[in-house]
């Protein structure tokens, strides 16, 4: 099995992250139709991809093949899930960033503690809880069957002018690269939110 964005060089993983709108992924019981994704290229051009400075044990799935899951914590709470595109040896992913739950949704209900269905997989890390994964899916392939995610394209391409883009949410640089691209209309977008930086709290110790 094969689809034209597994060819596409690192540098066009904006298109890649397009191309991925209306597809759907599978794991544990459920299916989301995704809705929302990001672009992040590990070219040495994109200052906030994990690749930005080359391969590390971390980031090495991010280097290839493309079609493989590259998952990772944040904040010390969350999985966040991404599809590694780009050729071998380029380093590319996909943020899934959100979907709306067209299959297993009472299982997706009961891992997301019966949030609103909108709810469900709005945002990266509910994306991952609702569809039950964590790190043991990185470095799988999601299109061969082999590992617990399986994505799949939709039966039609989505409809270009329904695609929208605008700024990544909460990343620390590049604040304006537009390579967030979402469905216009759909409940299960995730807000826009832009990166604050912490401020230092004063010192309270003697001069």
């Amino acid at each position: 099995m094969t689809y034209s964005w597994l060819h596409a060089p690192a540098a066009q993983v904006a298109t890649t992250a397009r191309t991925l709108l209306g597809w759907t992924v599978s794991a544990n019981g459920v299916k989301i139709r995704l809705t929302e994704v990001e672009a992040y290229a590990g070219t040495g051009e994109d200052p906030v991809s994990h690749a930005h400075r080359g391969p590390t044990p971390r980031t090495e799935v991010m280097f290839g093949p493309a079609g493989n899951v590259y998952v990772y914590f944040v904040f010390g709470m969350h999985w966040c899930m991404n599809i590694v595109c780009g050729r071998e040896g380029e380093a590319a992913a996909v943020l899934l960033r959100a979907g709306a739950v067209t299959e297993g949704i009472e299982i997706a209900r009961q891992r997301r503690a019966n949030a609103p269905d909108r709810e469900l997989a709005r945002g990266p890390a509910r994306l991952v809880t609702a569809l039950g994964l964590n790190r043991d899916a990185n470095g799988t392939s999601a299109l061969d069957g082999s590992g617990p995610v399986l994505l799949a394209p939709p039966s039609a391409p989505v409809d270009p002018a329904l695609i929208a883009a605008g700024p990544r949410v909460g990343v620390a640089a590049a604040h304006d690269t537009p390579w967030r691209f979402w469905l216009v209309g759909e409940e299960s977008v995730s807000p826009y939110r832009r990166h604050v930086p912490r401020r230092r709290r004063p010192s309270t110790l003697p001069a």
